[in-house]
């Protein structure tokens, strides 16, 4: 799960680098540009992989060099290095001063230990600050009502993209509801086109699926009552509805045959769009970089389409309402200094989220979290799929971040494991449900 996490997180396709594993590459190291002398200053630790971990470094530099009496002494290391090195010092108390977190399930087991600073005064000190950000990026940085992390880079909203060449070769037109998704179904299959590509082996590749199924269905409060550690949440009746549907599209042949056996780290899944073989696919943005990379002209000639998901007839969550990556997330540890506390909330102010950055993120083919980001989008070939991400993610009554990361790692392997086992039909929607009510609040 580590890695595929990561992908959502760093795959936010970096147009300039297109293939997936090349944005997980790299060295970790203990250097970095501006590096404080002494070891008393403050330090932030990121994540390796070009083009996104220049735009960082970028950043903390630009900073070091207008702040010299704050400069910060940045470390960098591989996402799965990463992760066993922050929890060895998180437990030992030598965390960084500045920690990189993907927020949600990972945030609330900081703040339930004391080992991050409450930034709720720290926002309200500096509205200009968080009134440049997406609202909607605040919720996987929020425990129980307080903000714990600053929300920054870009956003990976999940979406349906279409296949429009098969779509006109069956004379259809995309779905604006659920009802004529399951209507669909039978017309491609029938023309030997499977409904939807799925890389099932992935496993959270088919738990974007129930993610919006759940919202369109309950709306965002069904997983919120999972996220809180609510008893039985999973049992809400909306939950059971939602199951029951995704394993109605499973029956109906929704999806591609073996898709159980199909991995999305290879992008077999994609490849199955843009060949024509797949006519849909629920996936993240972050693919579109590697489909205009590797499918001819799918992309460039204008045969890819895209929408957010359709909503489920009386269902009760909003349309505009969207899942996935919210956003990257920088928390203050609580064991830090003053005055490395003092260095830390300066480059949350003026060196994280700043004109530079914003340009460089929409560079490389990404959508900034912030507010207006959009008015540089004119200069981009891609500037029509740039809108449609910004529109999604900025206009979202919620956006819910992938359950993966929202809960905890012991809930989230439990998740995962039911999901296989659910779209493999091996257990019914109430096995699901009182297997995952089994680890609320574990």
């Amino acid at each position: 799960m580590a890695t595929t996490t990561s992908r959502r997180s760093l795959l936010t396709l970096a147009l300039a680098a297109p293939l997936a594993g090349t944005v997980l590459a790299g060295c970790g190291g203990d250097s970095g540009p501006g590096a404080a002398a002494g070891g008393d200053g403050a330090t932030i630790w990121i994540l390796t992989g070009q083009p996104v971990e220049g735009i960082r470094t970028d950043a903390i530099e630009a900073f070091n060099e207008a702040n010299p009496d704050s400069a910060l002494t940045v470390s960098s290391f591989q996402n799965d290095a990463f992760k066993a090195k922050i929890k060895t010092a998180i437990g030992a108390g030598e965390a960084p001063t500045i920690i990189w977190t993907w927020g949600g399930g990972g945030l609330r087991n900081y703040v339930e230990n004391g080992q991050v600073e409450d930034l709720t005064s720290f926002f309200e000190e500096t509205p200009a600050i968080k009134e440049q950000i997406f609202e909607t990026a605040f919720g996987a940085a929020t425990v129980d009502g307080k903000v714990y992390a600053v929300p920054c880079e870009d956003v990976s909203p999940i979406v349906l993209f279409y296949n429009k060449r098969v779509f006109e070769k069956v004379g259809a037109q995309p779905p604006t509801t659920w009802g004529e998704v399951m209507e669909l179904v039978p017309v491609f299959n029938a023309a030997g086109i499977a409904p939807f590509s799925l890389g099932g082996q992935s496993r959270w590749t088919n738990m974007m699926w129930l993610e919006f199924l759940y919202d369109r269905i309950g709306g965002p409060e069904v997983f919120q009552a999972v996220f809180d550690g609510q008893p039985d949440a999973w049992s809400n009746p909306a939950s059971i509805e939602a199951l029951t549907q995704l394993q109605d599209l499973v029956r109906a042949d929704g999806f591609v045959k073996g898709f159980a056996s199909i991995t999305a780290d290879s992008n077999a899944d994609q490849a199955l769009l843009y060949t024509d073989k797949a006519a849909m696919m629920v996936h993240g943005t972050w693919t579109y970089g590697s489909m205009k990379s590797d499918g001819g002209d799918f992309v460039t000639g204008g045969h890819l389409g895209w929408m957010n998901f359709p909503p489920v007839e009386g269902g009760a969550g909003d349309p505009s309402n969207t899942v996935g990556n919210p956003s990257a997330y920088y928390a203050l540890s609580s064991k830090a200094t003053e005055e490395q506390k003092t260095a830390a909330k300066k480059y949350f102010a003026e060196g994280l989220n700043t004109d530079e950055t914003t340009k460089a993120w929409i560079s490389v083919g990404s959508v900034p979290i912030i507010k207006g980001s959009d008015s540089q989008f004119s200069s981009s070939e891609d500037a029509e799929w740039l809108q449609f991400v910004y529109d999604i993610a900025s206009g979202a009554a919620t956006f819910t971040q992938s359950w993966d990361q929202a809960l905890s790692p012991t809930a989230a392997e439990a998740l995962l494991d039911n999901i296989e086992k659910l779209f493999g039909l091996s257990i019914t929607p109430q096995q699901f449900a009182d297997a995952m009510n089994a680890v609320i609040g574990s």
